[in-house]
């Protein structure tokens, strides 16, 4: 017992010195949201054309940028139809590509700064907090917002594309976070970034990794932490698509939100994989079929969305097909326990109702299959180091708040950062 104390007070004192040197040995660390995970601004143009007169004037100022997510008005009938027409993409055939809706421009505020993550709605902190604890957890370990810690949020209904497909704003996106790693490394004499996601930004960082040299990757990227990650998509997309998604708000009907959700390039994204889901695991069952990951396409089709149908299977398809080994070290912390759709059952009035729902595991939207994609794909793979840390009972956004979430975060951070850390443990 003796010496487990000594132990003890020697991690502790490693811990001590270690953030008390924080300023001058911590690797920067920059953070990718997911999906709704950080502010979103618009501003509408003379060609807007409102759905309603209410449309016309609700929530902006006349030429001038105004918060389009997160505004809590979306959860009110009225608004949630000007919401979700000011949210829409449309998909150019012609362009091969994703669009905004006629009229409607959008930016996305403090990019490299955490400050869009923190609260959807800096006005409502209390309701609207997102990255702000795990925030405080890292600047507890001595990061700086703006020296040390850095945020790359985007627009989170683009996506991205096969080989060979146009994908301009998700492109876009993946240089602009290449920039500020590379950066984040300057300004920090030279130390490689560590890159920490949540859910999507997950694979807009896989996305970013494979997209660029190995020997890029080895001078700028740290190691790889991705919490939550959707690898292989998720039964409650197909959900989404079907039925629409209240994001469980009880005053928000889905079926006023579904358009603009099956708009969504990055939703489209996220249907779940046919190579991980498998050809005989029904996911979605009617009077008339069932249909597994390997049937999205005519899913799409009959749930009234054959304008899905193309964009899935030519740029979509290909890119979820395959999980490349980046070959720099990767640690995925997930949730599990919490009841997450497993199969979706619909009956005689068709997908306008919300489906019966059985339940299996993962962190209530992520199925475990997909969470724990990477570990199976990439077993085998001797170039590729690769860490799974599992908390049992924490959910898809918890995982961001839950204190012993948080810990085993601060841990893993710590442990990358510290040379003594790791060699103590």
């Amino acid at each position: 017992m003796k010496g487990l104390g000594i132990t003890v007070a020697m991690v502790s004192m490693a811990l001590m010195v270690y953030t008390c040197q924080a300023g001058s040995s911590l690797h920067p660390l920059i953070l990718i949201p997911g999906s709704g995970g950080n502010q979103l601004e618009a501003r509408l143009t003379a060609d807007y054309k409102p759905g309603s007169l209410f449309c016309n004037r609700a929530g902006w100022n006349k030429g001038g940028w105004f918060r389009l997510w997160f505004d809590p008005s979306v959860l009110l009938a009225p608004f949630t139809r000007c919401f979700a027409q000011r949210m829409m993409l449309y998909y150019d055939p012609d362009l091969d590509d994703y669009r905004n809706a006629p009229g409607v421009e959008t930016r996305v505020p403090h990019f490299g700064s955490t400050e869009s993550l923190l609260y959807l709605d800096p006005h409502l902190k209390q309701i609207t907090s997102y990255m702000a604890p795990l925030v405080k957890s890292l600047e507890e370990l001595g990061y700086v917002d703006g020296k040390t810690l850095f945020g790359a949020p985007y627009d989170f209904r683009y996506g991205l594309a096969a080989a060979g497909h146009p994908s301009h704003i998700g492109t876009k996106y993946l240089e602009d976070l290449r920039a500020l790693i590379e950066d984040a490394s300057a300004s920090n004499g030279g130390k490689p970034v560590i890159l920490l996601s949540h859910s999507l930004g997950g694979l807009f960082a896989l996305q970013l990794l494979n997209r660029n040299a190995p020997s890029w990757r080895q001078k700028y990227i740290k190691h790889f932490v991705a919490l939550s990650a959707p690898w292989g998509g998720t039964v409650q997309e197909m959900l989404t698509f079907a039925s629409g998604y209240s994001l469980g708000v009880p005053l928000v009907d889905p079926l006023l939100v579904r358009e603009e959700q099956r708009s969504s390039e990055s939703n489209l994204w996220l249907m779940p994989s046919p190579k991980l889901f498998g050809r005989d695991k029904p996911l979605v069952v009617t009077p008339n079929a069932t249909y597994s990951a390997y049937d999205t396409a005519q899913f799409l089709d009959d749930i009234g969305f054959p304008q899905g149908v193309g964009p899935y299977k030519s740029r979509i398809l290909p890119l979820i097909e395959e999980l490349v080994v980046p070959e720099v070290p990767v640690t995925c912390i997930i949730g599990s326990g919490i009841k997450t759709p497993e199969t979706l059952f619909y009956g005689d009035a068709g997908f306008d109702e919300q489906p019966e729902v059985v339940y299996g595991d993962g962190d209530g939207t992520v199925n475990i299959v997909s969470l724990l994609a990477l570990e199976a794909k990439w077993g085998e793979e001797n170039n590729q180091t690769l860490k799974i840390i599992n908390v049992n009972g924490v959910s898809h956004t918890s995982i961001l708040t839950d204190d012993t979430a948080l810990d085993e975060i601060f841990g893993e951070i710590s442990g990358i950062n510290s040379q003594i850390m790791s060699s103590v443990a």
